[in-house]
């Protein structure tokens, strides 16, 4: 995931804060120092908050509960390997509710009507 990250920062540049909570995938001095060294900064969400965001809050939930509680990996590739496929499925496949019930990969998403509007 840095890797791509990283990627996307050279082609764009970097955002000006990463904001992330204060969990255990996120405290490690490793990540902190790459995102100095990319140029951002942190915004961590207060502990206890998830409204602070909410959509990094929702997809952990369910990276979790639909893949993570279920696998038991045994090497890093099998877990490269499943975390993909799941990715995959989860953006081209799976309905979310907020999108009304349609996946977020952007072919399955409906263009908005471009009729013109009377003033």
């Amino acid at each position: 995931m840095v890797d791509a990250l990283t990627d996307l920062f050279i082609l764009r540049g970097p955002p000006e804060y990463i904001r992330s909570d204060n969990g255990a995938e996120f405290i490690a001095k490793k990540v902190r120092a790459w995102i100095g060294a990319v140029g951002a900064k942190t915004a961590f969400i207060a502990p206890g908050s998830p409204w602070e965001n909410g959509y990094c809050e929702s997809f952990n939930s369910r990276f979790r509960e639909e893949l993570l509680n279920g696998e038991v990996f045994t090497t890093l590739r099998e877990a490269q390997i499943r975390i993909e496929r799941w990715r995959r499925h989860y953006n081209t496949v799976r309905p979310h509710s907020a999108l009304g019930y349609r996946p977020p990969a952007l072919k399955s998403i409906a263009p908005i009507d471009q009729r013109p509007t009377m003033h």
